[in-house]
């Protein structure tokens, strides 16, 4: 069992039969009342995601994740198909619950597979992923990086605003969890 306060983002735990990842959590003092905790809450089951307030002094039972690497190879359905590398068995999660994750996905691209004892509940990305530049308006001749920037879209449909200076065709690092432009690929 852990406590509430000690609650960070990235960590997982069991409520109510759910398996719970938190994504933000932050302790609050109101003017009036005893302190409670904000958590902003994604059930790796279904994927919803919740915003709640809970009492610093609760307990919930810590979740223990276990990950895999794997290859991402394709969707058919509405089911994400992953291959274990080396006994080559498959894996499938539903689009649903990794909608986020897709954004950043490339056939054949390696990652993390989470585990929840047997089950698995969701895929871990590396913090930046390289994405080529499908779709934006034409460059601005002597544009700068601290320019108000433009709208490009990626190989896998993300829309990132980049700086003025950046063409169709060119590869850049983009950041996986707030889907921002970091560089220009090497």
């Amino acid at each position: 069992m852990i406590s509430v306060v000690d609650l960070r983002s990235g960590m997982t735990f069991e409520k109510d039969g759910k398996l719970i990842k938190v994504l933000e959590a932050s302790h609050h003092k109101p003017g009036k009342g005893n302190t409670v905790m904000r958590l902003k809450l994604r059930d790796m089951r279904s994927g919803s995601t919740t915003d709640t307030t809970m009492r610093p002094d609760e307990k919930v039972k810590k979740a223990h994740i276990d990950s895999k690497s794997v290859q991402f190879l394709y969707i058919q359905d509405d089911m994400a198909i992953f291959m274990d590398l080396e006994t080559y068995e498959q894996y499938e999660i539903p689009v649903s619950v990794i909608e986020h994750e897709l954004n950043y996905l490339l056939d054949n691209m390696e990652v993390k597979i989470q585990f929840y004892i047997d089950e698995v509940v969701g895929v871990s990305l590396p913090t930046t992923v390289e994405l080529k530049v499908v779709e934006t308006p034409p460059s601005i001749k002597g544009a700068t990086v601290s320019g108000s920037g433009k709208p490009a879209t990626m190989e896998t449909g993300l829309v990132v605003n980049v700086p003025d200076f950046i063409e169709v065709g060119e590869v850049l690092e983009v950041n996986t969890q707030d889907g921002s432009y970091v560089k220009r690929a090497k």
